[in-house]
């Protein structure tokens, strides 16, 4: 992970822990398929099942 990436990282987990815990869990999610998504489109191609 670059400098850059991780500091946007923590600036997004910043973020949803503002938010009301009861929205929280929804951006969680949304966060974890974002990360999905760049881990399976990486230089090492999709993850097996």
């Amino acid at each position: 992970m670059e400098p850059g990436e991780r500091d946007e990282l923590i600036s997004r987990l910043r973020v949803i822990e503002e938010q009301p815990l009861s929205e929280r869990a929804d951006a969680y999610a949304q966060l974890h398929d974002a990360l999905a998504r760049e881990l399976d489109a990486g230089p090492a191609g999709p993850r097996s099942a």
